[in-house]
């Protein structure tokens, strides 16, 4: 037996080796190139040089220096963490709806960050608060308000069918936020485009304290998700089997998508809404890795981490000096890619 694990640990163990050093490739890519280009070797040292009892002569100028840790270092930081927080989201919902079409959006999230965010836009007095920023605060807290209340209102029906009730109390509960967040835009035309730039995604002017006060939410759904992947496995085969396996379905469902709705609020809070990756990454990480829970959340985490370190690199650079919002290089990049998967590769069972 002990001969064997190796061998059955191999497969796991290179395509997160694998995703590892991309993930910190395109991350020196992001660090050194755009407006105005920094030199691989000294973003190397410096960054280096941040560590303690470490001191090495990086070379950088004041100027290049100020670029790489006030204004790229936090984007790309901001762009590991969405894009790995939405993407392993994305696999924990569609593990639990068993369904590969499942997104961090489904149960309202979206639409109660949405609502957040253009109330305290349109209304609020400041900036932030005790320095805390405003947006980001009202965003998660109605990112999780919005998916508190679709599951409370799917908890309260009929329990034939428990998954299909939550999704439907979802789709209610988003579209009574929209239409609540469609109100007030209206009623506020002079503030649509800062309302406009939250909704379709942008990562710019994210700062230390934005990273600051989503850390702990995401390290704490990140782990949560992480030790579930087993029981999620579990799960794939039915709730009746894994009952009879000793694991309680419905505790995993709840614990799961608590988790996913966490991960989900903490990265719209600083992002606004980024569509595709909580559905490509998952689902093109099963086709290199297999179905297993236990593979595809940390391959999702590192390789939507990635994945949107490239596509805000590609939305900062490509129509330089002026900038695409990012849901909308995610869709261009990630639609045509979703569609080339789905018909050229097999399908993967659930």
């Amino acid at each position: 037996m002990r001969d064997l694990l190796p061998i059955r640990s191999r497969p796991a163990v290179l395509p997160l080796l694998g995703a590892g050093v991309l993930l910190v490739g395109v991350v020196v890519l992001a660090l050194t190139v755009g407006a105005a280009d920094l030199p691989a070797s000294g973003v190397l040292l410096a960054l280096l040089d941040e560590l303690p009892f470490v001191h090495l002569d990086h070379g950088l100028s004041p100027v290049q220096y100020a670029v790489l840790m006030d204004l790229r270092l936090p984007r790309v930081l901001a762009a590991v963490t969405v894009g790995g927080l939405l993407a392993m989201a994305g696999a924990g919902y569609q593990g639990v709806f068993r369904n590969p079409l499942a997104d961090p959006y489904l149960l309202g999230a979206a639409s109660g960050a949405g609502l957040g965010a253009t109330l305290v836009i349109v209304y609020a007095d400041g900036d932030s608060v005790g320095g805390i920023p405003v947006v980001p605060l009202a965003s998660f807290v109605g990112a999780m308000g919005g998916v508190l209340l679709a599951y409370g209102l799917g908890a309260s029906t009929s329990r034939s069918d428990g998954t299909a009730n939550l999704v439907l109390a979802g789709v209610a509960v988003a579209q009574f936020l929209a239409s609540a967040q469609t109100y007030v835009q209206s009623a506020n035309t002079d503030e649509l485009r800062r309302i406009y730039s939250w909704i379709f995604g942008r990562l710019s002017g994210i700062g230390w304290a934005d990273l600051r006060m989503i850390l702990p939410y995401a390290l704490v759904s990140t782990a949560v998700l992480l030790v579930h992947g087993r029981l999620l496995d579990v799960m794939s085969v039915g709730d009746e089997e894994a009952a009879g396996l000793g694991v309680r379905a419905g505790r995993v469902r709840l614990v799961v998508l608590l988790a996913a709705s966490l991960a989900t609020a903490s990265a719209v809070a600083i992002s606004g809404l980024i569509g595709f990756v909580g559905i490509v990454v998952p689902h093109i990480v099963r086709r290199f890795v297999g179905g297993s829970y236990r593979r595809v959340l940390p391959m999702s985490l590192l390789c939507g981490a990635a994945f949107l370190v490239l596509t805000d690199l590609i939305a900062r650079t490509i129509t330089a000096p002026g900038e695409l919002p990012i849901g909308v290089v995610t869709a261009f990049v990630g639609a045509p890619f979703f569609v080339f998967v789905l018909r050229g590769t097999r399908k993967v069972d659930m």
